[in-house]
């Protein structure tokens, strides 16, 4: 009974990762393949720490080891096969990058069972779901993570175990654990996630496990922070004066957001895949159908995401934080546009 039951467990996830790590490992090819990193301050960085050189990194992106160092790792045994032929990179180099490739594709197809999972809790059919993860990943900033030595794929991995947990309430502390242990070497931002895991988390993860996962979490950041600063000789507040120093993004940030621009960048995040929800919150059956979705939780993701727009002043790659939430939205915006050509005026899910 108990082999069968971590079977059927381990297909529940196994089948939406597989599904999210096909389409991760074909629409991000072409970014990791052809991408000019010579413009991009944030990938030089990256590929620095995953060869461990701290020093010449920018102090915003210095403690973010996980990721570089796990891709340096899987690096090494990569180094051995022969270069790839009509190689653009430089020499030496190839092997790092395909290594943040492969390894970004895990996490973020791993943030995308994540979503489907979520959806699926949130009353949408498999289908629905599947459709809806397929759409969220289609967009410019999954391939845009997955293809290039970044690691937005680990801080998804956070929003969308936390997610996940709101939704599925008790048997779900292994991820509030996860996400509270993760989180603060995801990102720095992550605190302003943490109020929001705590409260909403707190069904799955009570406040006592909480914070003994989080204890740990920021102790272990506090001993990367006191070896990456002994290693590169940079001073210990440098990290907090470079946090505070994003304050002064948030005029630029707002004036963008009003600006054609702005908005432009904004619907960008999902494209077209906003009409199906659009509609749906247009109709009264509509927002039925979207009520599992609609809640509290939800409104204070997107107002955590939206402070990690205003202080990063990239509206578009923080605003694709909020793919949790959207997948199901979607999945359940498609289930109810299928009821509605079906002629029922109901979800092809709830006949």
């Amino acid at each position: 009974m108990w082999a069968w039951r971590a079977t059927g467990r381990a297909r529940r996830w196994l089948l939406p990762w597989a599904l999210a790590l096909g389409l991760l490992l074909n629409a991000a090819y072409p970014m990791y393949r052809h991408y000019d990193f010579s413009h991009s301050l944030d990938t030089r960085s990256y590929l620095r720490l995953a060869s461990g050189r701290f020093d010449s990194v920018n102090v915003t992106r210095r403690y973010r080891l996980l990721v570089p160092l796990a891709a340096g790792a899987l690096a090494r045994p990569l180094a051995s096969l022969p270069a790839p032929a009509s190689q653009p990179r430089p020499a030496g180099e190839w092997p790092l990058r395909l290594a943040f490739y492969l390894f970004n594709c895990g996490l973020l197809g791993a943030a995308g069972a994540c979503f489907y999972r979520s959806a699926r809790l949130a009353g949408a059919s498999a289908g629905a779901a599947a459709g809806a993860l397929a759409a969220v990943l289609s967009s410019r900033w999954a391939g845009y993570a997955a293809g290039l030595p970044l690691t937005d794929s680990l801080y998804l991995l956070v929003f969308g175990l936390g997610y996940y947990a709101t939704r599925r309430g008790r048997g779900a502390g292994w991820a509030v654990v996860v996400a509270l242990l993760v989180g603060p070497l995801a990102k720095e931002s992550f605190v302003f996630l943490l109020p929001w895991l705590a409260w909403f988390g707190r069904r799955a993860l009570g406040w006592r496990g909480q914070a003994a996962a989080l204890a740990l979490g920021v102790a272990a950041l506090v001993a990367v922070h006191v070896w990456v600063d002994k290693t590169a000789g940079t001073a210990p507040g440098a990290s907090v004066t470079n946090a505070l120093a994003h304050i002064e993004n948030l005029t630029y940030s707002l004036q963008k957001s009003f600006s054609p621009k702005g908005l432009a960048e904004l619907f960008s995040i999902f494209g077209l895949f906003w009409l199906p929800v659009l509609m749906a919150l247009a109709r009264p059956a509509g927002r039925r159908a979207l009520a599992p979705v609609l809640g509290w939780p939800e409104a204070g993701l997107l107002a955590v995401v939206a402070v990690h727009m205003l202080l990063s002043g990239d509206l578009g790659r923080m605003g694709y934080l909020l793919a949790p939430a959207f997948t199901a939205a979607l999945a359940l915006s498609i289930g109810w546009v299928r009821g509605v050509v079906a002629g029922t005026g109901r979800p092809s899910w709830e006949r």
